[in-house]
């Protein structure tokens, strides 16, 4: 695909507008002034939200969508809607952005290409806009969304007014996105797909490497090399060397770790893991800096904290500074997210979906658990390749849960090659595990769920799929009974 992006005003059409990668870029093109259309088979918050600040929305991916962009005369110059012929000259038509999850058989892709439209990659966007700025980018397998909503975060409330772009919705900022005036951009960089390459930020932080995507890599070494071109590309590299990957197989510029007998410039003791949130005492080459104070829950996120505080230093902020934003940033949605209370039981939302990220959320599950709480982990696999790939990891992830409970595997766009299904995956984790349940459909997860969780419960939905659908309708049934009889 071309990677030539013109931001002088040419027109950006999005086919998937509302993915979650896919409509940070559309806000910030939007929110420059640049003309922004889009479509999506299901219509949602964020798109309404795009719409309301100008974007021109589509429901359906149609051929026809591209009509919108036939250019007609007028006083003002060219103007879109008309019913005009295209003329020979195409360089008013639009810059069509895709996913990689857009097949090249869609009706509307095919029409962009029969049109002469320039067919770009998601990832072609965000590494121009990643030139276009002193950009920190934040890479690795686990703790992108929260690293770099964290980042952003702080240097917001330092006051150096960053652009943000991650891969989830953020309540300071509410959403995936803001623009700011700086010169600052922070972005969330995804190696799922391999377009990782292709950015070259100012600072980029990997904050750990395994093999997440089997769908794209056959191996761990292939994932390296991703990784290890993307740190070529980086003027200043920082990385955690508690990842024995990234400490062996990457060098970084600036190392953190939990360990302080690892010798990295950015390190903690004193830390003190509790149920309302973590302190620890920083240190940055062998000076104190002083105490961190974090909300967020376990030992994942006080290292994701200590990758904030590095790139902070690298960018001559204090450490007063530092630690004031990162006590009061709250966490990005989906990311142990707090849904509700009903009959006693607390419902939490996270995206985790891989047996790594499944064992760090139950632990800090674990963590806040008071004693006899019970902890409910509800699990949804996400994606064939996946699951089948890690299935003995799986069957070890959910050791700090009392009952698992699964539904069937979210296919996320992949053929069911008949290899693997959710009831195999509970078979395995039931050998590691006194209480495995499996319930096909969120129907009849929801049924289970009101008939098997009690007062006391943690109640925890994990994966990247649909699975927190059902969070609302188990809540609101659970407090029917309590509207009844008050």
């Amino acid at each position: 695909m071309n990677s030539q992006i013109d931001f002088s005003g040419r027109p950006f059409h999005f086919i998937g507008i509302g993915g979650i990668g896919m409509s940070a870029l559309a806000y910030v093109l939007t929110k420059r002034q640049l003309p922004v259309s889009g479509s999506d088979l299901r219509p949602n918050q964020i798109t309404r939200k795009l719409e309301s600040l100008g974007a021109h929305i589509f429901s359906r991916q149609e051929a026809s969508n591209l009509e919108f962009f036939r250019p007609q005369e007028s006083a003002d110059g060219i103007v879109l809607n008309s019913p005009e012929k295209l003329p020979v000259d195409k360089s008013n038509l639009p810059q069509v952005i895709c996913s990689t999850a857009i097949n090249t058989n869609n009706l509307e892709y095919k029409a962009a290409i029969e049109l002469g439209c320039p067919i770009l990659h998601r990832s072609d966007v965000l590494a121009a806009l990643i030139a276009d700025y002193y950009s920190i980018a934040v890479a690795g397998t686990h703790g992108k969304t929260t690293t770099s909503s964290m980042i952003g975060y702080m240097l917001w409330q330092a006051g150096l007014d960053p652009t943000i772009l991650v891969g989830g919705e953020v309540n300071a900022w509410e959403g995936n996105a803001r623009l700011g005036e700086s010169k600052y951009l922070v972005a969330e960089a995804d190696e799922s797909d391999g377009s990782l390459v292709k950015h070259a930020p100012a600072i980029g932080i990997i904050t750990n490497i395994e093999l997440d995507h089997p769908d794209h890599y056959e191996t761990l070494d292939e994932v390296v090399e991703t990784f290890q071109k993307f740190a070529e590309g980086c003027q200043i590299l920082v990385g955690s060397i508690d990842c024995d990957t990234v400490r062996d197989r990457l060098n970084p510029n600036i190392s953190y770790s939990l360990h302080p007998d690892t010798g990295a410039d950015y390190t903690v003791t004193n830390i003190d893991y509790r149920a309302d949130g973590t302190t620890a005492l920083v240190w940055e080459k062998g000076k104190a800096l002083g105490v961190l104070n974090l909300q967020l829950l376990s030992r994942h996120n006080l290292s994701n904290a200590l990758a904030a505080v590095a790139v902070g230093r690298a960018l001559g902020l204090e450490f007063g500074e530092i630690g004031k934003g990162i006590a009061t940033f709250e966490g990005a949605r989906r990311r142990f997210e707090f849904r509700g209370e009903a009959a006693g039981i607390t419902f939490i939302d996270d995206y985790a979906h891989h047996p790594s990220e499944i064992r760090a959320t139950l632990a800090a599950a674990r963590l806040q658990a008071r004693p006899g709480q019970r902890v409910v982990a509800i699990f949804q696999p996400h994606r064939y390749s996946r699951t089948l790939t890690f299935l003995e990891e799986f069957s070890e992830s959910f050791t700090h849960a009392d009952l698992v409970v699964l539904t069937d595997i979210y296919s996320a766009g992949e053929p069911d090659l008949g290899l693997i299904n959710g009831e195999q995956l509970a078979a395995e984790i039931g050998k590691q595990h006194q209480q495995v349940i499996y319930q096909p459909t969120l129907s009849s997860v929801c049924e289970f769920l009101l008939s098997n969780l009690r007062s006391g419960d943690l109640a925890l939905f994990l994966g990247a799929g649909n699975l927190n659908q059902a969070i609302p309708e188990v809540i609101a049934t659970l407090r029917e009974p309590a509207k009844a009889t008050s």
